[in-house]
């Protein structure tokens, strides 16, 4: 997760979306797999996950960063962007595809944040966060917080803050709000595993915004009503 940047060239063989590290920007930002998953907590399918890499060199099992990259690039994702607030109460928030379901009792979901998040510094603070489930027409909201600076990037964005005090975006397709459960070391990543306290989809059937192969994707429908 290095400073928020939108996929570019440099992404077209990677998956992660993940992005707000201070000091990184342009597609260097976009970095390998990192427990890759478009499940729901609600639809209780849990994904696949693999390990994230920054360096070319082989791994301990013979694979590199750039091999890692291609294989998991493969794997199609969901994107959402994850929110929460910083020291100072103000709204932050990273593009990522690295959530997955977890468990269904209890509600659990994880993320996945670069050690140097800031996003991740905040909810380590906050104890809380929300996963935004992106649709089709939403690419500007995913670009928006791949892209742009810390602050700046809740400039004209729609939201409203929910019962942990974490910001919902509005018009998503679902939202998941969380308080930290868990806190795990993975690799260059930390794993942020949490318990899902309100979850809320949209009544108006459509298209997900999807991440396949470095590029934006969507499902054709037509799609079932929401029950």
């Amino acid at each position: 997760m290095p400073t928020d940047t939108a996929p570019g060239p440099a992404a077209a063989s990677g998956v992660s979306l993940v992005s707000d590290v201070p000091g990184v920007s342009g597609a260097s930002a976009i970095s390998g797999a990192s427990a890759i998953s478009g499940a729901s907590a609600i639809s209780g399918t849990s994904a696949i996950s693999g390990t994230s890499a920054i360096s070319g060199t082989p791994t301990a099992s013979g694979v590199s960063a750039a091999e890692l990259r291609e294989a998991m690039g493969h794997f199609a994702t969901g994107v959402t962007v994850v929110t929460s607030v910083d020291a100072d109460g103000q709204p932050v928030g990273t593009t990522a595809n690295a959530v997955t379901s977890l468990s269904l009792t209890p509600p659990l979901v994880l993320v996945c944040f670069d050690l140097g998040s800031m996003t991740l510094k905040a909810i380590r603070g906050h104890g809380a966060f929300v996963v935004n489930v992106l649709s089709a027409p939403q690419q500007h909201l995913s670009r928006n917080f791949a892209r742009r600076g810390f602050a700046a990037a809740w400039d004209g964005v729609r939201h409203r803050r929910g019962p942990t005090g974490s910001p919902r975006l509005e018009d998503v397709l679902a939202v998941l709000e969380c308080t930290v459960e868990h806190s795990l070391p993975g690799g260059d990543h930390e794993i942020i595993v949490g318990r899902v306290r309100h979850a809320e989809t949209s009544s108006t059937p459509g298209a997900p915004l999807l991440f396949f192969r470095g590029s934006y994707a969507s499902l054709t429908g037509p799609f079932p009503a929401v029950c």
